[in-house]
């Protein structure tokens, strides 16, 4: 790495990696300029500046009718809207399909059809639909089904749904393999055979797919006539659950999905929906919510329900319209967040006993009977992040069957190399996306699953690893860490994955009150040579070679710290503080 490239010369820091600027050079920038460089550096061309300073729905929705089978899929669902039947919305359990679920229901409701809804059991039933549910539903009265989140690898089950006459279509984003299932229509930005328009949107969320169905539906039903007697419902005003399912399944924020949380964010301030704004009062969240808040307060809590209670408390609360129903449903996913913590800090301690002894290997994959399956895919996050590397968490059950999530780097496409395990044989199921995929395993074969992801990873993982380095935005004295470089900041935004967060560096600074605070975060107050000072805290560091060396700092050393810059909301006023990933010794 050129020496020029170097942010404040920083070629090893604390953790152990060099910090390189995302933009040409760090002089301090005017906050237009400023936002400008953000989104620059995050891939935008300097011609569509205007258009990515504030990301709106009319901007960038595509077509529907540009990816495959939509006109098909809005077209039955007219056609059974228009005939009166009944029709039932088969989910996942986790937030994107509990949103995308939700947000199909309301607007069903909107337009005098009260589906069906089905989400089946983690525990019981497993991810995706099965062909005993689909036919329960058939029993209840279902002439069409409409699957979100799931189906594009139910080759069983659809096929069990097709004999028995009852139609389905499958609005999914979750990798596909050649062959289809048979349905009348699946909708999927990630099928093999996309257009372009739809193959660039392979990163959308389900939620954001079932927003285009909506749309794809709404204008159908403008084309029949059906809006000359009745006034077409809204469905911009849905677009807070887009965001929620969007942010929480941890999609890209390019393009649409940007588009989608902007807009979406503005939409739930509003506290239209009676379940989001009890989950908002539950989670404690007085002030409008940020994307932070959709990732770590609100979408926690919807996937406590698949997770460690009943599958279908989120989709009950996201549609009902009665405040007290709403209430007591979000103390129930607060109470079973509170569960899902203790849970998963158990399976973490023992996941992370096993990781350590996997230092050799480029993809980590841990195994043991009990682990709750509920909890595994934020395990599995919580190696990956702690590690460096892809990791699989498996539960095994009583007979050896394991239960697998896992979770990625960018640059290593898990979703592929899972599914590449289930064409040899080694998984009885999986699927999924680059960063993100689930599985299924026999009885005694993790190992030789371990051994195939190992092989097929080794070198997107080596890439991926050794272009670690620490990317900075733009850098400030400590006196600049203020309310101010807050806002310029956000007008960059919404950040979340694939758009990531600002990171800045302040310093020169002496490190004085340093502590641990919390479940092992690092806290402390830096003192610039400018005479100022700020919070700051590296959160979960306490063990690591970052946090252990603050801890040991003497107030003599100078340092650079580079972090995030958030409010501190505690204070009010112009202060803020910075949420720190890395330091330096300046």
């Amino acid at each position: 790495m050129a020496r020029e490239d170097l942010a404040c010369n920083v070629a090893q820091s604390l953790s152990g990696q060099p910090w390189r600027w995302r933009r040409s050079g760090g002089d301090p920038l005017t906050p237009d300029a400023l936002v400008d460089e953000l989104l620059l550096a995050r891939g935008v061309d300097r011609a569509d500046l205007a258009r990515h300073r504030k990301p709106t729905i009319r901007d960038f929705l595509p077509d529907p009718s540009a990816f495959r089978d939509m006109d098909k899929a809005a077209a039955r669902v007219a056609d059974a809207v228009e005939r009166g039947e009944t029709i039932a919305i088969f989910g996942d359990y986790d937030v994107d399909g509990a949103t995308s679920s939700a947000l199909l229901v309301l607007l069903l409701r909107r337009l005098g059809i009260e589906p069906l809804t089905y989400i089946p059991d983690r525990m019981a039933e497993g991810y995706g639909p099965n062909g005993a549910a689909l036919l329960a539903l058939k029993e209840r009265g279902a002439s069409l089904v409409v699957t979100v989140d799931c189906g594009a690898q139910a080759f069983d089950a659809l096929a069990a749904a097709h004999t028995a006459g009852l139609e389905v279509v499958v609005i999914d984003h979750h990798q596909c393999a050649s062959a289809l299932p048979l349905c009348h229509a699946l909708v999927n930005p990630n099928r093999l055979d996309e257009a372009e328009v739809g193959a660039a949107h392979g990163h959308v969320a389900a939620v954001g797919m079932s927003f285009l169905l909506g749309v794809a539906l709404l204008r159908e039903l403008r084309r029949r006539g059906r809006f000359a007697v009745q006034p077409e419902p809204k469905i911009l005003d849905l677009l807070d659950l887009v965001a929620l399912g969007t942010v929480a399944d941890v999609a890209k924020l390019h393009g649409l999905n940007r588009a989608y949380v902007a807009q979406g964010l503005k939409v739930m301030g509003a506290r239209g929906n009676v379940g989001l704004t009890a989950l908002a009062e539950a989670a404690r969240l007085t002030r409008a919510p940020t994307c932070r808040d959709l990732g770590f307060a609100l979408g926690p809590r919807i996937n406590a329900g698949g997770r460690v209670g009943k599958s279908d408390l989120g989709v009950r609360l996201l549609t009902t319209e009665c405040p007290e129903e709403a209430r007591g449903l979000a103390a129930e996913l607060d109470r079973l967040n509170e569960e899902r913590r203790a849970i998963e800090m158990i399976v973490l301690e023992q996941a992370e006993r096993q990781a350590e002894e996997q230092a050799d290997a480029s993809v980590i994959v841990v195994a043991a009977c009990g682990w709750h399956p509920g909890v595994i895919g934020i395990v599995a996050g919580r190696l990956k992040e702690r590690f460096g590397r892809p990791a699989i968490v498996v539960a095994l059950d009583e007979n050896g069957i394991g239960k697998g999530s896992g979770r990625s780097l960018s640059g290593v496409d898990l979703g592929a190399a899972v599914l590449a395990a289930k064409d040899h044989g080694l998984l009885v199921a999986g699927g999924g996306h680059a960063m993100a995929a689930g599985l299924t395993a026999p009885p005694g074969g993790v190992p030789a699953l371990t051994a195939f992801l190992n092989e097929r990873l080794a070198r997107d993982v080596e890439r991926a690893r050794a272009g670690r380095a620490l990317l900075i935005d733009s850098m400030c004295a400590p006196r600049g860490v203020a309310a101010g470089l807050c806002d310029a900041l956000d007008e960059g935004g919404p950040y979340g994955a694939g758009w990531p967060s600002p990171r800045v560096v302040s310093g020169p600074a002496r490190l004085i009150k340093v502590g641990v605070v919390g479940n092992g975060h690092v806290r402390g107050l830096a003192c610039g040579d400018d005479g100022a000072s700020f919070k700051w805290i590296a959160f979960r560091a306490a063990e690591t070679p970052l946090g252990q060396a603050l801890l040991a700092a003497g107030s003599d050393r100078r340092f650079w710290l580079a972090g995030s810059i958030k409010r501190d909301e505690y204070n009010g006023g112009d202060k803020a503080e910075m949420h720190l990933d890395d330091a330096a010794m300046a």
